[in-house]
């Protein structure tokens, strides 16, 4: 068995700072950093540890001495169980302080990177029901409280419809209200469960892999149009046909309904047959007059009033002229590239999910772009010679990579064919503060502008324009 540490007790502590993963921190009277989860920067509190290691502690608040001034209300009575919304009990003005302090950190502590006056981050419109895409697990051994486990009253219903309990794969939290999706998501969420406990229908169990129902995943476009996809584990035709008729007569604006069984270990839908039950199999997406077609595998950026104003500010650090050659990598489903291509001679996208390159060449299709092409593939290794030889040497490069941010090789790539402008748009900008040292002797930094696409939670993105020395 592993060596457990001895929880230490910190008196009085004040929590100074929030850190990566939502975390807050404060230091321990030896100087190590104690990363907490319960607190917000300004708490005066006692701290139990948890994890103790050389440089730092892990721990929780267990009295508060005072409370930060940085403080509000959570919202929704989920807050204390949901690890969805971390930062919901801080204000929203210092949720964007954070962030912001966050990017310039990395750039200035990892990348060892000269930054010019940095751009105030833009924050969301919407801080709640900002997302058009959630998806909700079953199961039939839902969560309990300690208030629920320590009383002595029997508990007959222990069938959930929400989110897994962090840390805890089997556990699902019964979520009756979120405050991500707007309506009529938590409607059609609490529908479907409500159904399917008056009707017997058998919860799924994810350690004994049985039942019936298994997820939900609720898209909601910013035309109004509504998809809704049920994940059925097994095939009981008279169960399922009735909850999906009482679904379509209780919500006759659901514009694609579909369903899919699948028995496999895991709920991934991507290697999955969806069907479908009424409706077309697909929403649409617009933005400043394009259209994007959306199916169930389909990626999109999930708050689309915000990706809106991100592309608005990749597009403005490209300060295309119309006479450009553009490689847009990790172009997912080609948006940020026909979104650009008007003001391009040619955009060219690469993405490595070949059915996002598909939904990319349709989209360009629907929207009558001529002057895009997309093609699937590693980039690693479809950025080659001859990948430049055939398209030309660009003038700009967009690139907005997954959070590992790009691969060395791509890299290396970009630095030998030496584009003019570089506009990188990252979801991590510890990656890219790493790849951005990489570039940093043939490069400028000329702006940088945080985006918080996420309120309530610590994640956000970052664009960096870099222009040829």
């Amino acid at each position: 068995m592993g060596r457990r540490n001895k929880p230490t007790i910190f008196e009085h502590i004040e929590v100074i700072d929030a850190g990566a993963r939502g975390k807050t921190v404060a230091k321990a009277p030896d100087g190590r950093v104690i990363f907490l989860t319960n607190t917000v920067p300004g708490d005066i509190v006692d701290i139990r540890t948890g994890k103790k290691r050389k440089a730092y502690f892990e721990g929780t608040a267990i009295k508060f001495h005072k409370y930060s001034e940085k403080r509000v209300e959570p919202v929704c009575e989920h807050f204390e169980h949901c690890g969805g919304c971390k930062w919901q009990n801080m204000g929203y003005e210092h949720q964007l302080a954070y962030k912001q302090n966050e990017v310039v950190n990395n750039l200035i502590r990892i990348g060892h990177l000269e930054l010019p006056e940095v751009t105030p981050i833009l924050g969301c419109e919407n801080i709640y029901f900002y997302r058009n895409k959630m998806e909700f697990s079953f199961s039939n051994s839902r969560w309990l409280t300690l208030e629920e486990i320590n009383s002595e009253k029997d508990i007959d219903n222990r069938n959930a419809c929400g989110f897994h309990i962090s840390g805890m794969w089997d556990k699902i939290l019964d979520i009756e209200k979120c405050h991500l999706q707007e309506d009529p998501s938590n409607q059609i969420r609490n529908f479907i469960k409500n159904y399917g406990i008056e009707n017997k229908l058998d919860f799924y169990n994810p350690r004994d892999q049985d039942g019936l129902l298994r997820t939900i995943m609720l898209r909601i476009s910013s035309t109004g149009e509504i998809m809704v996809v049920i994940q059925f584990f097994k095939e009981e035709k008279e169960k399922r046909e009735g909850l999906l008729n009482a679904l379509a007569n209780e919500f006759p604006e659901i514009t694609s309904l579909q369903y899919v069984i699948n028995s496999k270990g895991n709920d991934t839908l991507y290697d999955q047959n969806i069907i479908l039950f009424k409706g077309r199999d697909h929403i649409f997406e617009e933005m400043e007059g394009l259209k994007f077609k959306i199916g169930p595998k389909s990626f999109y950026q999930t708050n689309s009033k915000q990706a809106y104003e991100l592309y608005k500010i990749t597009r403005d650090f490209a300060n295309l002229k119309g006479n450009e050659l553009v490689y847009d990598f990790y172009t997912g489903t080609g948006t940020i590239a026909q979104f650009v291509s008007k003001n391009a001679k040619k955009v060219i996208g690469v993405e490595s999910v070949p059915e996002a390159i598909e939904d990319a060449k349709l989209n360009a299709q629907l929207n009558n772009i001529k002057n895009v092409e997309f093609y699937a593939g590693d980039m690693k290794d479809v950025f080659n010679n001859n990948f430049i030889k055939k398209h030309g040497k660009p003038d700009v490069i967009i690139t907005d990579p997954p959070r590992d941010g790009m691969h060395k090789n791509v890299v290396a790539k970009i630095l030998e064919i030496s584009p003019k402008r570089i506009v990188y748009v990252s979801c991590n900008s510890a990656t890219q503060a790493r790849d951005l040292a990489l570039m940093k002797e043939q490069y400028s930094i000329v702006k940088t502008q945080a985006v918080d696409m996420f309120p309530q939670t610590h994640h956000v993105e970052n664009v960096v324009l870099l222009e040829l020395k």
